[in-house]
């Protein structure tokens, strides 16, 4: 059962940060999955239908990480190490999920 906002305990800047990129991060991966999923509809090949699977896959993965962040954090250490640590990772997935949009959407 998910906390109402004004019961939930403040986040830590870090993993505040963390969730902001994961939800950055969700949104390219929507708009790419739709690109790749019309592709399979109009080519029907493996490539795209890998590529659909993969949007789809990761889109999974950072919805649910924006769900820990900001309803029980325990996926997450209250070390301010391992929070950073975090942040680094959903930056450098952040770059790559935005070098492939920027060429997707070319």
């Amino acid at each position: 059962m998910m906390l109402p906002l004004a019961s939930m305990p403040a986040m830590a800047p870090w993993l505040l940060a963390a969730a902001g990129i994961s939800v950055l991060n969700a949104l390219m991966l929507a708009a790419l999955t739709v690109v790749w999923l019309r592709n399979y509809r109009t080519f029907r090949t493996p490539m795209t239908a890998g590529l659909a699977a993969f949007g789809g896959l990761l889109l999974t993965e950072n919805l649910v990480a924006v769900y820990f962040f900001v309803s029980t954090r325990m996926l997450y250490s209250g070390e301010a190490v391992a929070q950073q640590t975090v942040v680094v990772l959903r930056v450098l997935e952040l770059l790559a999920v935005g070098f492939l949009t920027y060429v997707t959407m070319q």
